[in-house]
């Protein structure tokens, strides 16, 4: 009996594995947009932190300085985004795991 037991629980972690690449392979191509100066600058990214796009509103050429802060802030934001979205992903497979609080697996 405890050999079946092992051998089912090792089957049923290879099947989370297989399961969380799927779900790493999804959040690769998953796009996120983050904003800031009330969408005069716009960043999007997918979950995986690969910029796909900037869009700049003609308003955000006209100071240098404000630009390159709200360049920041946008990409701040859509990291925020992406780390939120990936958590969301990934919770599922850590719920039944007993982890301590805090604690997260390297996606």
């Amino acid at each position: 009996m405890m050999k079946g037991g092992l051998g089912g629980l090792m089957k049923q972690a290879q099947q989370m594995q297989e399961n969380m690449k799927k779900a790493k392979d999804q959040l690769a191509t998953m796009e996120v947009t983050g904003e800031s100066g009330a969408g005069i600058v716009k960043v999007t990214m997918t979950c995986s932190n690969q910029v796909r796009r900037v869009e700049l509103a003609p308003a955000a050429m006209e100071d240098r300085e404000m630009l390159e802060d709200l360049l920041v802030a946008a990409l701040n934001d859509a990291g925020r985004k992406a780390e939120a979205t990936s958590s969301e992903k990934m919770a599922g497979f850590t719920a039944g795991l007993n982890l301590p609080a805090g604690l997260k697996l390297p996606f």
